[in-house]
């Protein structure tokens, strides 16, 4: 395994920011990291790539423990934070060489990487003089420079216009073939279409570690539906096979059957029985939006 986690748990002082988390990610896996702020996504990161140390449990990368051997662990890691930290008076070139030195790779993998995220035609530029969406091209050829097996990206597509978050997405899947990729994001589309599979976190506890086709494949079936007068819950409970019933707004239901079988007919029949009036009826897919929703909803 690439990342092995187990039995993680941090605490601030008193505060516990992460209880008891366990996970393993495998190579050629791209996974979605995602929570509401303050979940504790921030705090993993930092544990996973030898930043924070003081921590119960274990963490390893490439089967090295950081606790035991963080400098060893942090040489197959690649970390591109939030907030991208570049030399901009450098130029990109020498800035990647600055970075190879310190990893003591040949210079030579200068070219490979310039070419790898598409910044040959930008190697004799200053940082200062590149737009966003290649200044992040440099952070993650600086993270790519001692060629690692596991990636960490940390928000790698904020403020970026919607060509770059394209390109960036697409360099991402294509350096996901033989790496192992951590995405931490606040927009659900980018895991879906980036990601092969999603890890939710909330209040420091992880609730969701699911493969996306999974998510699709779900036998949960939701349906919308709008009465033409309010309904208490109790009332709305006895639908059969009902699993569970939440009132969206005024007369409006969203309905959530344990079956694939359309249960549309059902709710129709329901209403039918108890003198009630259908105005719309919407059978809904289950994504990741609802699944994050119901994980992460206060209680």
């Amino acid at each position: 395994m690439s990342i092995e986690v187990s039995n993680l748990t941090k605490y601030y002082q008193s505060f516990k920011a992460l209880d008891t988390i366990n996970f393993t990610l495998k190579k050629g896996e791209i996974v979605g990291f995602l929570g509401p702020n303050g979940a504790g996504k921030s705090t993993l990161m930092k544990i996973v790539t030898g930043y924070l140390k003081d921590f119960e449990g274990s963490v390893f990368v490439h089967g090295i423990s950081v606790s035991d051997h963080p400098i060893e662990a942090q040489k197959h890691i690649g970390y591109l934070p939030e907030h991208n930290p570049l030399y901009l008076d450098m130029y990109v070139k020498e800035y990647l060489a600055f970075n190879a030195a310190i990893y003591q790779v040949p210079r030579s993998r200068v070219e490979t990487i310039l070419n790898e995220v598409g910044l040959q035609g930008h190697a004799g530029k200053k940082i200062s003089a590149l737009s966003k969406g290649y200044r992040q091209r440099v952070g993650l050829a600086a993270a790519l420079i001692h060629n690692p097996d596991v990636l960490i990206l940390d928000e790698p597509t904020t403020g970026l216009d919607p060509n770059q978050i394209l390109e960036i997405r697409s360099l991402i899947k294509r350096l996901g073939v033989d790496k192992t990729i951590l995405f931490s994001t606040h927009i659900l589309q980018e895991v879906e279409a980036v990601c092969d599979r999603v890890i939710i976190i909330n209040k420091g506890k992880m609730v969701l570690d699911r493969y996306l086709h999974d998510i699709q494949d779900d036998k949960q079936q939701l349906i919308e539906v709008e009465f033409d007068v309010k309904i208490e819950k109790e009332f709305m409970l006895k639908i059969p096979d009902l699993q569970r019933a939440n009132n969206l707004y005024d007369t409006t239901w969203e309905l959530v059957f344990s079956s694939k079988k359309d249960k549309r007919a059902t709710v129709f029949d329901f209403a039918q029985n108890q003198g009630l009036k259908i105005l719309s009826l919407t059978k809904k897919n289950k994504n990741l939006a609802k699944l994050f929703s119901e994980f992460t909803q206060a209680d």
